[in-house]
């Protein structure tokens, strides 16, 4: 028997419900309605299995599934809505809205969205809706578009590359190793040190009154000295001019390693931070030296939830690592 394309009706499903429920196979089912069993089959799979199919559930399921045009999921639950649009507007990302419902909403099954979902409700949206309701990516996007910028040419002279950095550091299991690097200001004049533990994620904002190397060199002596020495193992800096006093900060016992040129991903989660960092200081204007205002921005930052983590926040996993080497000190 051939395989006929055709909509199954209500009919259809009281037959294949009664079939399930004499316990018969999907050939049989399938003989009786005159489909190919591969119908029945994802038929019974798509609407509870063979113990829990019921006809007219799954008729009406499969009408709502037809319907166009489709209500976004983001739109089928008002609390849902008013989540997503409230950690947007925090600056959250739709993964991280996505991964942390479960955690903030457990017994609310309606409270559950895919971040892809989310990503396609934003790009739906009006300009003039996003703006109106003050919601947007952390990208600034309004809709998806491709393309990657060069990264800059790294000047250093005779740096450490990585390569002889411990080979602990590449497992991301022992704390303590960081990734740094500037963001820079308008015009050039003003910039703010990022420093990322590898292994929580954890950013610290170091405030400069310069870029030069001495200015740098001394803030990052001055934040880091402060830490744990468990928590303070080496540093991984890209190949800017701002860290050619190396040696200095690797006198204190903070190493510092060095990125190959034109190799970002060696700093992948220094990298990472740098663009949430330019939500705060978007390009073309001033960085703040003010360390409470800094800090304010790292804790902002540290507080929002990491897939990385299982959707647990950096400035938690970092509070753990710490706890734990001064326990086993």
């Amino acid at each position: 028997m051939s395989a006929v394309r055709m909509m199954l009706m209500l009919c259809d499903r009281e037959e294949i419900s009664r079939g399930l429920a004499e316990g018969l196979g999907f050939k049989e089912i399938a003989s009786r309605v005159g489909r190919d069993p591969s119908v029945i089959s994802r038929e019974v799979a798509r609407h509870g299995g063979r113990h829990l199919y019921r006809a007219e559930a799954a008729d009406q399921t499969a009408s709502v599934s037809r319907a166009r045009p489709k209500v976004f999921a983001v739109e089928r639950s008002g609390r849902l809505r008013a989540v997503v649009c409230r950690q947007l507007r925090r600056g959250w990302s739709p993964a991280s809205i996505a991964g942390r419902l479960a955690i903030d909403y457990p017994q609310d099954e309606a409270c559950r969205v895919s971040h892809e979902a989310i990503y396609q409700w934003v790009y739906a949206q009006p300009v003039s809706t996003l703006t109106r309701e003050l919601i947007s990516l952390r990208t600034g996007r309004k809709a998806r578009r491709g393309g990657r910028r060069p990264p800059p040419a790294p000047r250093i002279r005779e740096p450490v590359y990585l390569d002889e950095r411990p080979a602990e550091v590449a497992g991301r299991a022992v704390p303590g190793h960081w990734e740094g690097d500037l963001v820079v200001g308008k015009d050039g004049k003003t910039a703010v040190a990022t420093l990322v533990e590898r292994v929580s994620r954890f950013l610290i904002l170091v405030p400069l009154t310069g870029r030069d190397s001495l200015t740098v060199g001394e803030a990052i002596i001055a934040t880091t000295g402060g830490l744990p020495a468990q928590i303070r193992r080496s540093l991984t800096w890209d190949c800017g001019t701002e860290m050619a006093r190396h040696a200095t900060i690797t006198a204190t016992g903070l190493p510092v390693f060095f990125a190959h040129p034109h190799s970002p991903w060696e700093r992948g989660s220094n990298e990472n931070l740098n663009r949430i960092v330019r939500e705060f200081f978007p390009k073309g204007v001033a960085i703040t030296s003010d360390p409470e205002y800094l800090a304010t921005v790292a804790c902002e930052i540290n507080d929002r939830p990491r897939k990385i983590h299982n959707w647990k926040k950096p400035s938690e996993i970092f509070t753990e690592l710490v706890e734990a080497n001064a326990s086993t000190g």
